[in-house]
């Protein structure tokens, strides 16, 4: 649904919210349910449902059962 740069990244982990900055060390994470959102500020929103994210060499990747773009 995305595929860009981005300042920054919070994601809702299994066991509670991630925020990726540039320079994060590598990480893999479950997602629970909730906002992924993107960029500081008026950044882009989705919902998200289950899956995991991945956190490597300055790119993150997120694989999720469920994505809908929010407010």
């Amino acid at each position: 649904m995305f595929e860009g740069e981005t300042d920054s990244v919070v994601a809702p982990a299994y066991d509670g919210e991630v925020g990726i900055l540039t320079g994060h060390a590598p990480l893999m994470a479950l997602l629970g349910d909730g906002p992924l959102r993107l960029g500081s500020g008026s950044g882009r929103r989705f919902t998200v449902s289950g899956g995991f994210m991945r956190v490597l060499n300055d790119q993150v990747r997120v694989v999720t059962e469920k994505a809908a773009p929010s407010n």
